[in-house]
């Protein structure tokens, strides 16, 4: 639906259906989430009352996502909102909460750049880098219990071929007992972790 200057309504009735007039289709809380992600403008009114109830309904969104475990506002954040409910400074707060977002939606371009300048170049490359090893590594040991190479038959081999597959053989079982070795530190690491906390 294409933007127009004018919010689009939204009817909440008594079986706490949203009914999109706009669409004339029923909607859920996750259809206003992605208007409200795309920057569609709505505004919510109670059918019977025809009081404007967004604020409940904006909320309401908040408390769904954060309930899927999309954990936005820390707890000592709602912990401080809560506490400027009836407090002289609560007539601030919406204007100040208000400005501190505008100002960050301004910036979020400015501070992904830089984010992906601090770390993500490099640290991407550096993950992708170490998945590619252990990639190698896992395909290594997986040829070592294949009895027979990709187009070989068990036939008869001329005794170079043996050799060589014999030496093959050794140095990936010690490439095993290297990763072997590895996971052990990795786990007694780990574990230490765990004890310390």
């Amino acid at each position: 639906m294409a933007k127009t200057s004018e919010p689009t309504i939204i009817k909440k009735y008594a079986n706490r259906r949203l009914y999109n007039t706009g669409t004339s289709t029923y909607v859920t809380l996750e259809d206003l989430a992605v208007m409200v992600k795309g920057e569609e403008d709505f505004v919510v009114y109670d059918a019977k009352t025809g009081d404007d109830i967004t604020r409940s309904v904006l909320t309401q969104i908040i408390f769904e996502q954060e309930g899927k475990g999309q954990n936005l506002l820390p707890v000592t954040f709602l912990r401080q909102l809560i506490r400027f409910y009836g407090d002289s400074m609560q007539g601030l707060v919406p204007s100040f909460l208000e400005y501190s977002m505008t100002s960050l939606t301004k910036e979020q371009e400015k501070l992904r750049s830089q984010m992906s300048e601090a770390f993500g170049a490099t640290a991407f490359e550096a993950i992708e880098d170490q998945v590619k090893r252990n990639t190698e590594m896992f395909e290594r040991a997986m040829k070592m219990f294949m009895p027979f190479p990709a187009g070989e038959s068990g036939g008869a081999t001329n005794s170079g071929s043996d050799a060589s597959a014999a030496k093959k053989g050794q140095s990936e079982s010690g490439e095993l007992d290297d990763m072997k070795r590895q996971l052990e530190e990795m786990q007694k690491k780990i574990n230490q972790l765990t004890d310390k906390s």
